[in-house]
């Protein structure tokens, strides 16, 4: 690329100026990229504040904001936000918790919060020496950094535990010290971060403090959160009489279907490209109380795709059980939320959000959004094993190519009246339209 086309000091640039210099580089006007400017908030200050989340923040990204009622999730009554684009999602979600509603509900339980934090590092010394150095290297790395687990402590949280792990079998002087971590209600990823890079300094100065020669030298190669945390989980569950399944069964027999959909789960047990669509199914449902909630969706997506795998083999993270008469479906599955800190308190809709859940711990909001996966796979399963996936894509479907293709209101109700026993595509709108 010729260095006139090189963007310098682009952060440091206005909001105009961004949108000018984009402009200028992609041969367009800034009345190009006038639509920017629509999607802003009239409240100054508080797209100022939206604007610090991120860096050349040009403008807002809307996605719809949704609530999916009558969840009941362990006996308590809860309307779900949701923030997601893809059609159906938050329908699925409530019909789902609409039928489960008269049948007790969702029950969740969380097994565990543990997060995990690493210090990885390089070391030209005997392990075995290592080891025996440990018990004294763990007590620094504790008190170094107590000062900084001050609020964590207060909302009952710290460090559970260090372990060292010597990896210099499948990879020569590479070391790991792992740490466990307790963080309440926070997500806590900021601060087991600083925990680490403080751990990270002093064990360093141990080395040089303790060794001689190559052996005082200690590298350190990082000090990072894992997002692995197979020790945060949830388990959350739906049962009933299998007779209770006629409503959702179709033209099958309840006992007939409770095994046809048993059979659907059991292959995404043990077909990968399966698993991986059931699984983002599950996903549905909890990105979307995630994003609303101000989580980072991405790291519970990660964690719960690590942890699909933990046996060597990529499969469902849901089970079915049929027993002396009983349907019950099984979500487990690990995730890190948070109620306090971060975008949970930053961004306005994210706060609401909770407000509207109650303002939950983060162990109450780990059981509730772990309803709203079951709840989605359930319908996803439900509707495959029944009228089929696209049925119920189909109105969404049909509402989008209207739209886009610019429909008056009278058009949009003879549509929907048109196909609502017809396939829908877009050609097939488009013609309709034309007609």
């Amino acid at each position: 690329m010729e260095k006139s086309n090189y963007i310098n000091g682009y952060s440091k640039l206005t909001n105009e100026a961004k949108v000018d210099s984009m402009a200028h580089f992609l041969g367009k006007t800034v009345d190009d990229f006038s639509i920017l400017n629509h999607f802003k908030l009239p409240d100054s200050n508080l797209q100022a504040r939206l604007e610090e989340i991120s860096e050349n923040v040009l403008s807002n990204y809307m996605l719809p904001y949704s609530i999916a009622p009558n969840f009941l999730v362990n006996g308590k009554h809860y309307l779900v936000p949701m923030v997601i684009e893809e059609s159906s999602v938050v329908a699925a979600a409530s019909a789902a918790a609409k039928f489960w509603f008269s049948r007790g509900g969702f029950t969740s339980k969380v097994v565990g919060t543990t997060k995990v934090g690493q210090v990885h590092f390089k070391w030209l010394g005997n392990g075995s020496v290592l080891n025996q150095h440990f018990p004294k290297i763990k007590d620094i790395l504790i008190n170094d950094s107590e000062y900084l687990l001050a609020n964590m402590k207060k909302r009952n949280g710290g460090i559970t535990g260090i372990e060292l792990l010597d990896f210099t079998h499948q990879l020569p002087n590479y070391y790991q010290i792992r740490v466990s971590f307790e963080t309440a209600d926070a997500m806590g990823a900021n601060i087991i971060n600083s925990v680490l890079e403080e751990m990270a300094q002093s064990l360093k100065q141990y080395f040089a403090d303790n060794f001689e020669g190559a052996e005082a030298d200690c590298e350190i190669v990082m000090a990072i959160l894992s997002n692995h945390t197979p020790e945060s989980l949830v388990e959350c569950y739906v049962e009933c009489d299998i007779e209770g399944l006629a409503e959702v069964s179709g033209s099958l027999l309840p006992a007939d279907y409770a095994l046809k959909f048993k059979t659907a789960v059991d292959i995404a047990n043990i077909d990968i490209y399966r698993a991986t669509t059931h699984n983002k199914g599950i996903y549905n449902g909890i990105d979307a109380v995630a994003l609303a909630t101000g989580n980072d969706f991405r790291a519970v997506e990660a964690c719960g795709h690590s942890y699909a795998s933990r046996d060597g083999h990529y499969k469902s993270l849901t089970t079915v059980d049929i027993d002396n008469g009983k349907f019950r479906y099984t979500l487990r599955i690990p995730m890190a939320l948070g109620t306090v800190g971060g975008l949970t308190t930053m961004h306005p809709l994210a706060k609401l959000s909770l407000e509207i859940l109650g303002n939950p711990s983060a162990r109450e909001l780990m059981e509730i959004t772990a309803a709203a996966g079951l709840a989605n796979t359930f319908s996803a399963v439900r509707a495959l094993t029944t009228s089929g996936i696209q049925k119920g894509h189909m109105r969404f479907h049909l509402n989008n190519s209207l739209n886009t293709l610019g429909a008056t209101e009278q058009q949009k109700l003879q549509a929907t009246k048109f196909f609502k026993d017809k396939k829908v595509s877009h050609k097939a709108v488009q013609d309709f339209l034309g007609k």
